[in-house]
């Protein structure tokens, strides 16, 4: 396994990240220990899970996948191995705290004390604000559309729009770290990250950190994938010079980028063939077509499609680690190993290519 520091801080995160959204759904309790199991012995260090998680969110799942993992902790005895990252939902989840915004210091005490009591854990290494309370564009909106009085309006991967609220006022970027900062001093939680963030927001959490003496963001959780480079445009600057790299989830495009879905394919138990209605924006004609042909430049180099559209992740400067997500060990295996796999300069040029002609079909 390979390791990168977790921004300006003294851990050192595996490159490869295991994503936990769908124990608790698609995955048993069993299938999950079975997962968190192997990755440790292969060396991944690094555990992301959120409070919202399993996926798609609902009700009834609502905190099962920390309870997966808290109960892992628990008969394995091995908190001590595994730097845990978790998640504070934004707004618009209306069975979470009244679906509000939620980074006021009472709704923040709540979810990091309930994490902590279901990952039966007394700290959490990385606690992440999962998306901005304010109006902007992530989760499949491509361009930035302001409103003067600065409501949200949800519409993103697993949750019904229908029932998300338009909720004003989000708490302010010093509010927040002042909050967090309290749970830094108490021990709860080691170090703070954002997710689904902006350019703009991304640099006002730093410029305000560092103004007021408040905790540094180390991380940026944001989608990343070969349909999806527009972390690339501006963003990736920012993680260079300020030394926050990117925790780059979705590296296979909702698993699109396995290859899987070609051909209108849809293999029975995936993810889009039990939840079809969300993540549709992987199947428009521009989606599709640049899968394709970055399946046929992968056949031609003696790769399969995952293996080298997680190897594309992996090797971004700005990569800090790959968020990777499987529901069987076959496919847990393939996205570990693509840690070995280096790819040539020639192939990377083939791979811009086939971006400059179809560039971000998938925001």
């Amino acid at each position: 396994m390979k390791f990168r520091k977790l921004g300006t801080t003294d851990l050192d995160v595996s490159l490869i990240c295991l994503g936990t959204m769908n124990m608790g759904e698609q995955n048993t309790q069993d299938e999950g220990f079975e997962q968190m199991n192997y990755s440790l012995e292969k060396g991944v260090n690094f555990f992301d899970t959120a409070e919202v998680y399993a996926v798609p969110p609902r009700k009834e799942t609502q905190g099962k996948t920390e309870e997966i993992i808290g109960n892992w902790f628990t008969e394995k005895k091995n908190r001590d191995k595994i730097i845990l990252a978790t998640k504070c939902v934004g707004a618009g989840v209306d069975w979470i705290r009244g679906g509000g915004n939620q980074f006021s210091e009472k709704n923040l005490t709540q979810a990091i004390e309930s994490s902590l009591k279901r990952l039966k854990t007394d700290y959490i290494d990385l606690y992440q604000l999962h998306w901005p309370e304010r109006n902007t564009n992530f989760f499949g909106t491509r361009d930035y559309s302001h409103k003067t009085d600065d409501s949200v309006e949800l519409e993103f991967d697993g949750i019904d729009s229908s029932k998300t609220a338009e909720h004003g006022g989000w708490n302010s970027f010093e509010s927040i770290l002042k909050v967090l900062k309290k749970f830094v001093v108490q021990g709860k939680i080691r170090h703070i990250g954002v997710s689904n963030e902006t350019p703009w927001g991304f640099a006002k959490y730093l410029e305000i950190s560092e103004k007021l003496d408040l905790p540094k963001i180390v991380s940026v959780q944001n989608p990343y994938n070969l349909l999806n480079r527009a972390y690339d445009i501006g963003m990736s600057e920012i993680s260079c010079r300020e030394n926050v790299g990117l925790l780059a989830y979705s590296p296979l495009a909702i698993g699109y980028l396995s290859g899987k879905y070609r051909e209108n394919k849809i293999p029975e138990k995936s993810r889009i063939g039990l939840f079809g209605q969300f993540w549709t924006r992987y199947k428009e004609p521009a989606a599709l077509r640049a899968t394709d042909e970055y399946f046929k430049l992968a056949k031609d180099n003696g790769m399969t499609l995952t293996q080298m559209a997680l190897a594309f992740v992996n090797s971004r400067p700005f990569v800090t680690s790959n968020i990777i997500g499987a529901t069987t060990m076959e496919q847990l295996k393939e996205n570990i190993d693509s840690v070995d796999i280096d790819l040539s300069n020639e192939i990377v040029e083939k791979i811009n290519l086939i971006h400059a002609n179809n560039p971000n079909p998938t925001p």
